[in-house]
């Protein structure tokens, strides 16, 4: 019986040994400066997205060069070498990025050995970009085994690798954050209860500032939306407060403006929070949606509202490098000079993305 091992041991060496210039080599992928050559018959038959590219006899693949987009070299020599040995590679640090080659190929088995190995690994300090990677490549284990690590480490949303995540994936984010359930702080919070800042309010940012947000709001904010469906706002008037605000926070996200206007118009609390303390004027900010932007400002939204972690909506929009969003926020009275808990500014992120238009627009004359 030991023949049986020896001859798939054999097997796979023979066929690992024709990666990378065996001969009959059809097609050579290509990442960056790596190049690999290997049999389309290979590639095809372990990859869904290989077979239909040769199939299609798509236009690189006819060439005889296909361009590996998203995958560092390293990782594009293991992907190709399991097509060959269907032997997942024990290399932990790559596991993150073999996991999202895997998905984009169609190999299951691979995917599913890298998130066992990022489970297998999680820490303070990966835990954060495991959950972000796990939803993102709807990985169901990492997703749960990463939410219940960072519910028994609650020092992982104090990382800085958190703050990131919340400027790079803010969607991701969100959705993690609703699986860890409602954050604490919510019920502290100045505007969780509703009724946001009023105009005297001593949360304005400049002392002589006596509009309110509606009144700074640009003149192609709300009044230039159509108005809300009656049978909208009698709907969402029957939800609970609690829903509602959850509602509007969901629309802010997807950008969906008539849905945004419905809600306010049915009483939903501007001011109400969800996961890492975000307002619905935190997501769409993120989102860099200016329309509602500004018809949440026209609703007086807090445009200083601050989450978890310090950073208000003008933090997310100059990350993502939304100008048009940002400038809606500054008009409104947003604060340029706000710093969050890392004790960076709206200009610091917009230097750090290299977002110019933002650069000068948050940089005081």
């Amino acid at each position: 019986m030991s023949a049986v091992p020896e001859v798939q041991n054999t097997t796979t060496e023979a066929l690992a040994a024709l990666v990378d210039g065996g001969e009959g080599a059809l097609v050579t992928l290509v990442a960056g400066e790596t190049r690999v050559a290997a049999h389309r018959a290979v590639l095809a038959a372990a990859s869904p997205v290989f077979a239909a590219m040769f199939a299609h006899d798509m236009l690189e693949a006819s060439c005889g060069q296909v361009s590996i987009d998203d995958v560092e070299g390293p990782v594009l020599r293991l992907l190709v070498a399991y097509t060959y040995t269907l032997q997942a590679p024990q290399l932990p640090d790559t596991a993150p990025q073999l996991l999202s080659a895997a998905d984009k190929y169609g190999l299951s088995a691979l995917k599913a050995a890298c998130e066992r190995q990022l489970i297998a690994q999680l820490a303070v300090e990966t835990a954060v970009a495991t959950a972000i990677r796990a939803v993102r490549h709807s990985c169901p284990d990492a997703t749960r085994a990463a939410v219940a690590f960072i519910k028994d480490h609650p020092q992982v949303m104090a990382t800085r690798g958190f703050a990131d995540a919340v400027l790079e994936y803010p969607q991701e984010v969100i959705e993690v954050c609703s699986m860890l359930g409602e954050p604490p702080a919510e019920a502290s919070s100045p505007t969780a209860t509703g009724g946001g800042p009023t105009p005297n309010s001593d949360r304005q940012p400049y002392s002589g500032h006596s509009q309110t947000p509606a009144a700074a709001a640009p003149p192609t904010s709300a009044r230039h939306t159509p108005p809300p469906d009656d049978a909208a706002v009698s709907r969402f008037r029957s939800l609970s407060d609690a829903e509602r605000g959850r509602r509007l926070r969901e629309a802010a996200e997807e950008g969906a403006v008539e849905e945004v206007l419905a809600l306010l118009a049915a009483g939903a609390d501007v001011g109400a929070r969800g996961g890492y303390g975000f307002t619905a004027l935190h997501c769409a900010a993120a989102r860099g949606d200016a329309a509602v932007v500004r018809l949440l400002l026209s609703a007086a939204s807090d445009s200083n509202a601050r989450d978890q972690g310090g950073l208000t909506p003008l933090h997310l929009a100059a990350w993502n490098g939304h100008a048009e969003a940002a400038a809606a926020l500054l008009q409104a009275g947003a604060d340029r000079r706000v710093r969050d808990g890392w004790g960076l500014t709206p200009l610091d992120y917009a230097r750090q993305r290299n977002r110019q238009q933002l650069v000068e627009m948050l940089t005081e004359r």
